[in-house]
């Protein structure tokens, strides 16, 4: 065979070996999930859930983690302390080869630990290696002792710094800041840890959790959680804003595994589940404390006996005669709110981000515990049991007419050929990710972004007014909605259950609607839409915001756009743009009302011109927290929604929901 000249060398001089540390920086993805803002967020679970494991031996009820300027996070236990004495197998500190050596740590075995989120020694180690500067300090032994690291490799030893006080106990505290060389820029989210620390403290119990805003000047914001009522606690507050059908489901159990030819082990189990009067599905489940959103053995252990349980009970008590199928697993999850947690002495994750539970003995054990308690609660409460298969009823309905819906849909023409558009689309010649789709308010604005878009990769699709608020709809309704049956089938990907993001025409779908209260609402209806019925949209990237000017500026032939900024009203936004004038007052001042004022020429320069435009990115960090949010704004109930307007309004005189 003839050699090719051009192909590179492969021989033993192309082997390369790295060390642990020069790995995590290479491949972050392999410890950390990626370098986004997710895995930056990732370094301060990784040493949380340290701290939480620190709890669950009952050596620790206080964790406090600090957000201080420069992007430096500090986190705190009162556990024991990580231990600092020389190590008999390496002649290091036992502390340097916890945060330096991948596969050092004290949950290899049960004896420091009987159940961990930590198995592999990696969290700390990753943290360290993808972190510019991290010091730990250690409180144990009678003194404090202190240890500092760039990039992973340590300045100099472990020091004995003082003697401890009096009234000083034991503790870790882990200070990093993250090295923007590997990982992307950014900032630590506020919001995003309070989320997932709420999370951990309703999962945990009884442990203290404190986040502290350093950066928020002058007065540091603080929160602080503990519950004493476990998952029980837990659904109760993501139903906060439903009307609940019946009280709270629970249970926490003990279950013994005896494996063949192995000694037998136990593992908890706590499941907390809820029926309420929404067509949504809120599910969440944990793993030795740790979130699972990919779920897992321990989740499908939940909803296989739920179905099966009130199946079961249906036809025990008449609800389904001999002819009637049974409710399938999506009949029975509509309108759950359910939590899992399990504590496992060796779970098994797929990855080091521990996404996904795989222990296969788990589902049968959550799956008995669950049995037990629903079939117990609902022969001793006919009346919440007549409600909860009624629901199911419902569902069971409301999934055959979707069906039929659908099935006509299929059946027929194509939707874009069947369907009346409310604005007629404007296609692109180019098809994948360098195209892409502009949905926009209206017949009128939607004529300025055919003139002024690229017609070989911009798309337009105008809507007429405000679409269904999907959020109050069921599936059928929704495929009865003109507007809403000509954004599916402009996108190409089908809906709930069909969507397959595969099918998707266009590499961008943008959102670009006026920069008034109605703009916002329709904005908001979309981004609604987008969420329970297209999740993966915004999961995979693909959903954007558009940012038009909200005031065009000029002075002769100066001319100038103002666009909306966080936590500025247009009066203080004009003010400030103003300010770059010598003579403010000879400036001549536009406000745009809406998108269809602006010329075709405009609007691209403004808007839809890659190179000048501004897009922000649709994203879900915590679907449990977005959930709630769109379940409060856009769902039936209207307390909560009008308690979060007069709370908000107080403070952002501009409210954009």
């Amino acid at each position: 065979m003839a050699k090719n000249s051009a192909a590179p060398v492969y021989d033993e001089s192309s082997i390369q070996r790295l060390n642990p540390r020069e790995h995590i920086r290479l491949r972050p993805g392999m410890y950390v999930g990626g370098t986004d803002v997710r895995a930056m967020h990732h370094l301060v679970y990784e040493i949380v859930d340290n701290a939480i494991d620190e709890a669950l031996a009952g050596r620790c009820d206080q964790i406090v983690v600090t957000l201080q300027d420069d992007n430096r996070v500090t986190v705190f236990d009162n556990g024991v302390g990580i231990p600092v004495g020389v190590h008999r197998d390496t002649g290091k500190s036992t502390l340097e080869m916890v945060l330096t050596e991948v596969g050092t740590g004290g949950k290899f075995n049960n004896q420091a630990y009987k159940v961990s989120g930590g198995l592999h020694g990696v969290g700390a180690a990753a943290v360290n290696a993808l972190s510019a500067e991290l010091t730990a300090t250690v409180y144990r032994d009678n003194y404090v002792w202190q240890q500092t690291y760039h990039e992973g490799e340590p300045v100099g030893p472990v020091e004995k710094v003082r003697k401890l006080k009096p009234e000083e106990g034991t503790g870790t505290v882990i200070s990093f800041k993250p090295d923007f060389t590997v990982l992307e820029p950014n900032a630590f989210s506020y919001d995003i840890l309070m989320t997932r620390f709420r999370e951990m403290a309703f999962v945990t119990r009884k442990v203290w959790l404190t986040l502290r805003d350093e950066r928020v000047k002058p007065m540091a914001r603080e929160i602080t959680f503990y519950f004493e009522g476990g998952l029980r606690a837990f659904a109760r507050y993501l139903n906060l804003n439903r009307d609940a059908l019946h009280p709270v489901i629970y249970a926490e159990r003990d279950v013994q595994i005896t494996p063949e030819g192995k000694a037998p082990f136990t593992i908890g189990i706590e499941i907390a589940f809820q029926y309420s009067d929404t067509a949504n599905v809120t599910e969440l489940a944990f793993a030795n404390t740790i979130n699972t959103p990919d779920g897992g053995t321990h989740l499908t252990g939940l909803r296989a006996a739920i179905t099966g349980v009130i199946n079961r009970y249906a036809r025990k008590a008449g609800y389904l005669k001999d002819k009637d199928n049974n409710f399938s697993g999506t009949d029975t999850l509509e309108g759950l709110t359910a939590i899992v947690s399990v504590k496992h002495p060796n779970p098994a994750f797929e990855s080091q981000t521990k996404v996904k539970l795989i222990n296969p003995e788990v589902q049968g054990a959550v799956s008995q515990v669950v049995t037990e308690s629903f079939n117990e609660f609902l022969e001793l409460n006919p009346r919440d049991a007549r409600k909860i298969v009624e629901k199911c009823m419902t569902s069971m309905r409301a999934r055959e007419a979707a069906r039929k819906a659908r099935d006509l849909v299929r059946g027929g023409p194509s939707l874009l050929e069947s369907t009346s558009l409310p604005g007629k689309l404007a296609d692109c010649s180019q098809r994948g990710e360098t195209a892409e789709i502009y949905i926009v308010e209206g017949d009128s604005a939607g004529g300025s972004a055919k003139q002024g878009r690229d017609r070989h990769f911009q798309a337009i699709l105008p809507l007429r007014g405000k679409i269904l608020n999907t959020e109050r709809a069921r599936l059928d309704k929704m495929l009865d909605n003109n507007e809403i049956k000509a954004l599916i089938s402009a996108l190409g990907t089908g809906v709930s259950e069909d969507f397959n993001v595969e099918n998707l025409r266009y590499g961008r779908v943008i959102v670009m609607t006026d920069a008034d209260v109605d703009g916002s609402h329709i904005r908001t209806l979309l981004l609604t839409f987008f969420f329970r019925h297209m999740q993966a949209l915004i999961q995979e990237g693909h959903l954007y915001i558009a940012q038009p000017p909200i005031f065009r500026l000029q002075q002769s032939k100066d001319i100038r756009y103002v666009y909306p900024e966080a936590g500025l009203n247009e009066n203080e936004l004009l003010a400030k743009a103003l300010k770059d004038y010598k003579e403010p007052d000879r400036v001549k001042v536009s406000r745009y009302k809406g998108l269809g004022e602006m010329n075709p020429d405009q609007l691209w320069e403004t808007t839809m011109d890659p190179e000048t435009r501004t897009l922000l990115q649709v994203t879900v960090e915590d679907a449990v927290e977005a959930d709630r949010v769109f379940d409060m704004l856009m769902g039936s109930a209207v307390p909560p929604r009008r308690k979060f307007i007069q709370t908000h309004a107080k403070s952002v005189r501009n409210l954009d929901i």
